[in-house]
């Protein structure tokens, strides 16, 4: 019988040399899905990949000292690389994708001449805003204080011949797939969209650059590179065969079925992906689903923000499944979620140590310590069979809600029999509604509360009471115990595409063979055989003591941070000397900054007003821009030289210098102001 195909993406990653735990969400969430729909029967096809040109990876690589190519092969492929990353998180992606690949290049160098051949792209100038590090234009409108209002950095003016794509053209066909389709989900982007970019005016997108080089060439003007988006988004296409000889896979497998995306991208994939897609005469994607962010400290994680998780840390601590589980359970994925180490432990210990693994490792344990291991023949029947009877019939011909209404005696053992297989008799199809509208969240949830069912069934039925006659109470002792290896099978088929590894271990050590751990074994009872063999291993998660976890974790960051530091390069100590009556010309008094704001038409210079203690304000230049801003300078106490004459800067007369010091640090110039103790008066004199 022939699979349904099902086509499911995750975006094509910059290929940054620190991954962090919010590039492993998104990428563990859509494998999770994908798991899921394998495990269904479907033909899945899981494609995540690396988003290799642009200006900023040109420019790093110019300040690392090696070529474009060098710089992405070594963080793609090096030891701790995107590649490293996903095979530690256990990600089952069928194909990767990096856009410098050949066959890719060659398709999109096809895909932009079919744009413009269609009368969809035309030459002009460019003349606005960019930003570097989203690879991003903007208008002036668009901005955010002056800021991309993306990523928050400094943007750029950029003005350059350029190639342009009609986004405008294809605004109303855009919103009415938004407005009056399920295309994008959650809903609330859709708002986004429409009132941010589409409303205000759709404005033709620059889709060629002239200023660098790392790019796709346009062949028929080599002068110009493609716009890194239009590269980017099209991999969807090109990995599946789309204007290449790679691969055939195109018509079995486009349209998508979802892109999941961080939803800093949903307007390149819910605005100008579909339009691309409209000029070219090709189907749209089925759905675009924008995921929210980790936040660390009510922000998002970032590097160059310094606030970072590394998922190599966690991993090596906690387990990996232990770390995929965290994500999906304690998030809803439409939403951000506030990333804590405490968190992450509370979780461990309450639904893997506690929940979870308490079942599994109680359950194991009393199968051994009674029955050696193997439970007697006959142990999946109830000694009251009416009840279970009628259970069966209800259950099993419609595979859904179990609808019963028994009246048991006071006391009726059977009632928790039956309370507990009816939970896990109707716990897959809530866990199938829940993952086929993208909330892996609550399929864990529905899961869990058949585990907290059976916890509760443990102590319901008091297995060790029961064992003290086992005369009398073999066979009630031998059912209770079935019920719940029963029980921990069907929970762990469903929670495979969470932790898979762990899955493993539960159905190995609760007898359940391949036999038992399909798809449609989970909406049956009794599919474990009653003599299967069961092995008390080690514990699935222990418990975890997290005052002692936060100390390692906090030492391991540091210990991290410190390896990672790259040798710092200092400038060469001066030869020449100066004498001392020289030296004592230079004016060296501390100022305490007033006010402090960037020049206008200047990305470079900050503006300061400073105390220098003689009761006129004083005003310096300096152009500091790029390691700080200026509302985190105000109130600080600095150096200066003010005994230098005045000099002109951008029209604005700067007296004096701040001091600096200044090193190189991986190729990239850094610069530290020197700041004082706050408590030295303004126009203290240094000597």
């Amino acid at each position: 019988m022939e699979k349904t195909p099902f086509y499911i993406t995750t975006p094509i990653y910059y290929p940054s040399d620190k991954l962090h735990i919010g590039h492993t969400y998104c990428t563990v969430a859509t494998d999770a899905i994908a798991r899921y729909k394998r495990l269904k029967g479907l033909d899945v096809m899981f494609l995540t990949g690396t988003d290799e040109h642009g200006q900023k990876i040109e420019d790093k690589a110019r300040e690392a000292g090696v070529t474009p190519q060098q710089f992405v092969d070594h963080i793609v492929t090096a030891p701790g690389g995107i590649l490293d990353l996903w095979k530690l998180m256990n990600i089952s992606n069928d194909r990767f994708i990096r856009t410098t690949d050949d066959y890719h290049v060659e398709a999109i160098q096809k895909i932009f001449r079919k744009l413009y051949d269609n009368g969809d792209i035309y030459k002009g100038a460019y003349k606005g805003k960019y930003c570097k590090p989203c690879e991003s234009f903007w208008t002036e409108s668009q901005l955010k204080d002056g800021c991309c209002p993306d990523c928050g950095r400094p943007v750029t003016d950029a003005e350059e011949e350029a190639y342009f794509f009609r986004l405008s053209k294809y605004a109303g066909r855009v919103r009415d797939l938004l407005v009056n389709t399920d295309f994008l989900e959650p809903r609330s982007r859709v708002n986004e969209m429409v009132n941010n970019f589409i409303d205000p005016g759709l404005e033709d997108l620059c889709v060629s650059r002239t200023s660098f080089t790392w790019g796709v060439p346009v062949d028929f003007d080599p002068g110009h590179v493609v716009y890194v988006w239009v590269d980017a988004l099209s991999n969807y296409i090109t990995a599946l065969g789309y204007q290449n000889g790679r691969y055939d896979d195109y018509d079995t497998f486009w349209p998508a079925d979802v892109h999941i995306v961080g939803k800093e991208i949903v307007r390149f994939h819910a605005i100008i992906w579909p339009a691309m897609l409209m000029s070219l005469g090709l189907p749209l994607p089925k759905k675009v689903f924008g995921h929210g962010w980790l936040l660390l400290d009510g922000g998002k994680m970032s590097k160059s923000k310094g606030n970072v998780v590394d998922p190599y840390i966690l991993a090596e601590k906690f387990g990996v499944d232990a770390l995929r589980f965290f994500l999906l359970r304690t998030f809803p994925f439409g939403s951000d979620g506030n990333f804590s180490n405490e968190l992450l432990i509370q979780t461990i210990n309450t639904d893997l140590a506690n929940d979870l693994g308490n079942l599994v490792s109680r359950t194991t344990a009393m199968v051994g310590k009674y029955f050696g291991g193997t439970l007697p023949a006959g142990s999946g029947a109830t000694e009251d069979e009416k009840y279970l009877d009628e259970l069966y019939a209800q259950a099993r011909p419609t595979k859904s809600e179990v609808h019963l209404s028994f009246n048991f005696p006071e006391g009726d053992p059977v009632k928790y029999d039956v309370e507990l297989l009816c939970a896990a008799l109707q716990v897959r199809d809530a866990y199938e509604t829940a993952m086929e509208h993208f909330a892996p969240h609550t399929a864990l949830a529905e899961v869990f509360k058949v585990i907290q069912r059976a916890n509760k069934y443990i102590d319901e039925n008091a297995p060790w009471t029961l064992a003290k006659d086992m005369e009398a109470n073999g066979g009630r002792l031998a059912h209770v115990l079935y019920n719940l290896l029963e029980t921990a099978r069907i929970c762990g088929i469903l929670l495979t595409p969470f932790m898979p590894d762990s899955c493993e271990k539960l159905f190995a050590q609760t007898g359940a063979d391949e036999n038992c751990r399909s798809w449609d074994s989970a909406a049956h009872w009794g599919v474990l055989p009653e003599t299967a063999a069961v092995t008390k291993g080690e514990n699935l998660f222990p418990r975890v003591d997290m005052e002692k976890a936060l100390a390692e974790l906090e030492q391991a960051s540091e210990d991290a941070r410190k390896a990672a530091l790259p040798p710092i390069e200092l400038e060469p100590l001066l030869t020449e000397e100066v004498d001392f009556d020289t030296f004592c010309k230079s004016d060296l008094r501390a100022v305490k900054v007033k006010a402090c704001e960037a020049v206008k038409k200047s990305a470079k210079l900050l503006r300061f007003t400073l105390d220098d203690g003689t009761g006129t304000d004083r005003q310096i230049l300096s152009g500091i821009h790029a390691w700080y801003e200026p509302e985190d300078l105000i109130g600080k106490t600095l150096v200066a030289i003010v005994n230098l004459p005045p000099r002109k800067m951008m029209g604005l007369e700067s007296c004096g210098m701040l001091i600096s010091a200044v090193h190189m640090e991986k190729g990239e110039e850094c610069l530290h102001l020197l700041m004082v103790d706050d408590a030295i008066p303004a126009g203290a004199k240094l000597c």
